[in-house]
């Protein structure tokens, strides 16, 4: 079962680098344009708001990383506590901006705190 947690967690590792990617540096381009459905004339006005929102992403990572990473007693906490955060976060902006953030964030995120819990 652990093996399958850190599988789950490393995905949402790379999903949550992927929306960096796309809030940090593709937010006015084509392809930024095309993820989140925005105008050019939005897109140049919001991307400095994106950028910082890709920043707590890629803070999210971080923290996930570290907890895959770690060889001591925090490993656990830290995995519970990153996947924690990103399911509230997952769960606002589907409330908030769009129901397909909850199968993007929110349902790995879930998966992964389920199968964290019962590898502990």
């Amino acid at each position: 079962m652990g093996i399958a947690a850190n599988v789950v967690v490393g995905l949402v590792v790379v999903i949550h680098l992927y929306i960096v990617v796309l809030e940090m540096v593709l937010w006015a381009r084509p392809r930024g344009r095309a993820v989140f459905g925005t105008t050019p004339e939005f897109a140049e006005a919001s991307k400095t708001l994106a950028a910082n929102q890709g920043l707590y992403n890629g803070f999210l990572a971080a923290g996930l990383i570290w907890a895959l990473l770690a060889d001591d007693g925090t490993a656990y906490q830290a995995k519970l506590f990153f996947l924690g955060c990103v399911l509230v976060a997952g769960l606002y902006g589907a409330a908030t901006v769009s129901r397909r953030i909850l199968f993007v964030q929110a349902v790995p995120a879930a998966l992964g705190l389920v199968l964290v819990l019962l590898a502990g």
